[in-house]
């Protein structure tokens, strides 16, 4: 009798221990990324914050500290719920993002130059960020619906051709080629890891780089840059920074002076130059100049590294979620920060033009972080599908 309650109460254990599973690793990186988020920007941003609104030095750290609490409630939300959930709603939300882009022409909000948000329940929200939220929904299904036939050289071009209406509206309605590229990118990983012809994908990298190496082979032989355009003068700018110290390689020059200055250490918390009116938006694209030159070297590679970790996290979630629908949610979810830290610390350090790419739970930005934050409660989500075999 005695045997058979520890072995009755051995299982109920396991059981419970299955079930309870979930990844704290995943969520001390995330929370460890939105605390320094927090920190740097109040560092970086106070300055042009006092001067801009009457003295409020914190303006910008209240507004981010808003949304980022918004979004952990939403993250607490998501991952309670199971993910399967969201896959009735992978049409709306390719189509509903569509929606959102195409508002923007008539109700759209404009700062800093770009008309890039609406105004949605006294929150701007950028629809952007619904769109690679959007995408990696539907195309999770997608993949899942067709099965087999996604190895196909017409299931290959169809799931392809799927991101590429929302990437133009995108580029053209927002002008924002940087979130186009992003969910373009998206898609070609979460295709990448669903088909095992690697050949196709080597083709169409070895496409893309002929297409951005013949562009810039025409901009640098054009006459005159005037009838470039402000993405033509930027790839000049990222040539030859100093020949467009004035102008589009004024911001890059200056982040440049910001990394350097930063040395292996540092000048410390707070003891930044080059936010004090230099850097222009410090606290958006260029935030990552500012921890270069505050905490130095080491810094920069320590945030670096919980990027890495955090991947890493996804990747384990990923390869032990309970299907496939599960693990491409995961893998798009990865896409979508792994693409952007790359082409936002690219950006910073002169490796690419520049495109105007936050850097994720760091950078100012509240749709963005929020939006961030419910694609970790569908990875959470899906870590908690996750059965232990063996105790």
């Amino acid at each position: 009798m005695a045997e058979r309650r520890d072995r009755t109460g051995t299982g109920r254990r396991i059981r419970n221990q299955q079930e309870s599973f979930f990844d704290y690793t995943l969520l001390f990186i995330v929370l460890f990324l939105l605390g320094f988020g927090l920190v740097m920007l109040y560092s970086t941003s106070s300055y042009d914050a006092s001067l801009q609104y009457n003295g409020d030095s914190a303006y910008f750290l209240k507004k981010q500290l808003v949304s980022t609490i918004l979004g952990l409630i939403a993250m607490i939300v998501v991952a309670n719920i199971p993910y399967h959930f969201w896959e009735r709603f992978a049409m709306l939300g390719y189509l509903g993002s569509a929606v959102l882009i195409l508002l923007i022409i008539p109700f759209g909000i404009e700062a800093n130059g770009a008309k890039r948000w609406l105004r949605i329940a006294g929150l701007s929200i950028q629809p952007a960020e619904i769109a690679k939220l959007g995408m990696i929904l539907f195309l999770a299904s997608t993949i899942c619906r067709m099965g087999r036939k996604i190895r196909t050289g017409k299931g290959f071009l169809f799931v392809l051709m799927i991101p590429m209406p929302i990437c133009a509206m995108v580029w053209q309605i927002t002008e924002n080629l940087s979130s186009a590229i992003i969910i373009f990118g998206i898609a070609a990983l979460m295709l990448f890891v669903s088909t095992p012809d690697y050949k196709r994908f080597i083709l169409l990298a070895l496409a893309g780089l002929a297409v951005c190496a013949l562009a810039v082979f025409l901009i640098v032989s054009a006459d005159s840059s005037d009838s470039l355009g402000v993405r033509g003068t930027r790839i000049l700018a990222w040539l030859d920074p100093e020949a467009y110290a004035s102008g589009k390689g004024f911001q890059t020059l200056q982040a440049l002076y910001a990394i350097g200055s930063g040395g292996i250490l540092g000048k410390g918390l707070g003891q930044s130059m080059q936010k004090l009116g230099f850097l222009p938006e410090a606290q958006n694209d260029m935030i990552f100049s500012i921890i270069c030159e505050e905490l130095g070297l080491f810094g920069a590679i320590s945030i670096l590294i919980m990027f890495i970790l955090l991947i890493w996290r996804f990747m384990v979630i990923a390869n032990n979620a309970p299907d496939l629908f599960g693990a491409l949610l995961v893998v798009g979810v990865m896409g979508h920060i792994a693409i952007q830290v790359i082409l936002n610390v690219a950006v910073v350090t002169n490796t690419i033009p520049n495109t105007g790419i936050s850097l994720p739970f760091i950078s100012y930005g509240g749709s963005a972080v929020m939006f961030l934050l419910i694609e970790i409660g569908i990875v959470l989500s899906v870590g908690r599908g996750i059965r232990l075999k063996d105790l």
